[in-house]
């Protein structure tokens, strides 16, 4: 029987296997497949986790955090969850080898991803000009013009975030209408730096051996075709969260989810099922920084030693 059972290697999962070993759980499994680090290892660059301040590769960031993390008893299980259910009080954490192993208690921290255009271009640039995070990836575009591609509260918000960075944001987006919060559309109309190109889609994402250099786009409506020099481009066309496997066979979720799919908790990471804790980008709500999952993983590791020593 596994004390607590970590699903997801990432900050959020490491954090939260340091904190509950350390404090003193005896039996804490992290299931990764492969090796742990999570979505921030793809990062070319990071420069704002605080307390370091040489420039790394997420790749380079992440190692110290393995030796660290399984340096107080944290054992790794290198296999693929397929399902979490729940009998009673006892969780069962079933892998796609076939196997099924029982825990007392359970922290989610599978993350997710954003999602893809498949606009040409995107993949070979992806790290390299193409960004989906303008808090990680805007000060590398100081005094620079770059593009922002979506048209929902993200893309919006985040378009107002880069001015104050960037000499000026093109805003791109499929539709002259908007899903943001009229309000935020408001802000950035009014905003001098950012320019709207409406009806308009990328048709490639262009660039050499350094990185995106332009964009090809083109008005929808008259066929019209520009050419962007800009050195970055941010993408928010949508984010898909890591919760298939909390499915249940009858089609329900295990603990209450919103309507985008992203696990509902409060501020101690705690879901609506009892010995359940979700931390992380899985979350409601989830900043996506990796100091933000770290500091989630800890909260629910220090949860999860309240609810094991109470039961």
């Amino acid at each position: 029987m596994i004390d607590l059972a970590i699903i997801g290697g990432g900050p959020a999962g490491l954090s939260a296997g340091l904190y509950a070993t350390r404090g003193g759980i005896k039996d804490v499994v992290l299931f990764e497949k492969g090796m742990p680090g999570g979505q921030i290892t793809g990062s070319s660059e990071i420069e704002n986790y605080p307390g370091v301040k040489e420039v790394l590769s997420g790749l380079d960031f992440m190692q110290p955090w393995q030796e660290q993390c399984f340096r107080f008893g944290l054992k790794h299980e290198m296999s693929e969850v397929s399902q979490v259910t729940k009998e009673g009080k006892i969780f069962t954490i079933h892998t796609n080898d076939g196997k099924a192993m029982q825990a007392r208690s359970v922290i989610l921290a599978t993350g997710g991803r954003p999602k893809r255009t498949g606009i040409k271009g995107e993949s070979e640039f992806w790290g390299k000009g193409v960004s989906t995070c303008a808090t990680c990836d805007g000060f590398f575009y100081k005094n620079k013009e770059v593009a922002v591609l979506g048209g929902g509260d993200t893309a919006i918000e985040e378009a107002i975030y880069l001015t104050k960075m960037c000499k000026k944001v093109y805003l791109i987006h499929r539709r002259n209408e908007f899903r943001a919060a009229p309000i935020t559309l408001k802000h950035a109309k009014e905003n001098e730096k950012i320019e709207f190109l409406t009806p308009y889609v990328i048709e490639e994402i262009k660039g050499d051996q350094s990185g995106v250099t332009s964009l090809a786009v083109k008005n929808t409506q008259t066929d019209q075709k520009r050419e962007l020099v800009v050195p970055g481009i941010f993408i928010f066309v949508g984010y898909d969260v890591n919760n298939g496997i909390i499915k249940q066979n009858d089609g329900s979720m295990l603990c209450a989810c919103d309507e985008f799919g992203s696990v509902i908790v409060d501020l101690s990471m705690k879901t609506n099922v009892e010995g359940f804790f979700a931390a992380g980008d899985i979350r409601i709500k989830a900043p996506k920084q990796v100091v933000c999952a770290a500091g989630d993983g800890a909260s629910a590791a220090l949860e999860a030693i309240a609810y094991l020593d109470s039961h």
